[in-house]
This record gives C-alpha cells, structure tokens and sequence, in this order.
C-alpha cells in the first residue's frame, strides 16, 4: 500500500506544474465573472455535449430549455459550480496542494464508480472553456493559465480514474 501511495505522490510531482501567482489570478479573476452563473455554465455542458446530460439519470432525454428553469437543475449545476469554485480558491498557494488532491481525488473515486471516462470529462473542460472565453475577458494568458491549471486538476483526475 506503501508503494502506491509513493506511487501516486510520483505522478502528482510530475504532472502537476503549480500556476504562478500572476496566472492563479488570472483564473480567480476569470472566475469570479462566471461563478454566479450556474444554470448557464451546466446548460453549456449539455447543450455542447448531450451525452454528458444523458449520463444525469434526472436528466436524461428531457428538453434542455425546459430543466433550465427546474429547481433539480439548478441545485445540481450549483453542486457542480461550487466544486469548481472550491478548487478555484484553492489555487495559486502551494500549501493548497493536498487539499486539491484530496478533492480532485474524491471526485475521480465518485465518477469511476458510476463510469464516467475521460472523455465526458474531456468533453466537459471543452465547454467550461468555451463558456469561460464567450463570457469573461479572455486572452492569451487567460487562456493560458486555465489550461495550466486544468492540465494539473485534470492530470490528477485521470490519475484516479
């Protein structure tokens, strides 16, 4: 059991390249114009990609622009938002780091357990970044520091998948 712990350790270290202090404020700062907008950031995801609503059992077949005004999805794009604003305020102090890996890696064990793969989560970063450059000021540093950023979160997903 040792091993795989020191294992793990090994391929955090190695993936994971933390964000400067200029980038963590970037996507903070980003962030902060988006956090608020839950139903839209989830009705992006699915609207994107309606193989991720129809893994939501709730979901599943229903008219996207009718969920939008329900209080289940709400409550769950809030779910989803507040994980990632957690991470967020997270970012950018090393001394973070274990409590990122803590979450990340509760996330990787919750999803592999109803077989979610990579690429619905792939699928997800894609449109959380569309969503991110069509409604906040973005250029190439944003764009540059959230790709950071989702390189080490997503490295630490997969590792647990």
């Amino acid at each position: 059991m040792k091993f795989f712990a020191v294992l793990a350790l090994c391929i955090v270290g190695a993936i994971a390249a933390p964000l400067s202090a200029d980038q963590a404020s970037l996507v903070q700062s980003s962030w902060a114009g988006v956090r608020h907008n839950e139903v839209e950031i989830l009705a992006a995801v699915f609207a994107a990609y309606p193989d991720i609503q129809a893994r939501f059992p709730q979901f599943a077949g229903k008219d996207l622009a009718s969920l939008k005004d329900t209080g289940a999805f709400a409550t769950h794009a809030g779910r989803i938002v507040g994980f990632v604003s957690e991470i967020i305020a997270l970012i950018g102090n090393e001394s973070n780091a274990p409590a990122v890996q803590t979450l990340v890696g509760q996330l990787a064990a919750s999803h592999k357990g109803r077989g979610i793969q990579q690429a619905q989560f792939n699928e997800f970063r894609t449109a959380l970044v569309s969503y991110l450059s069509s409604n906040v000021s973005w250029n190439a540093a944003t764009a540059a520091a959230w790709t950071v950023g989702l390189d080490n979160i997503y490295g630490l997903l997969f590792a647990g998948l």
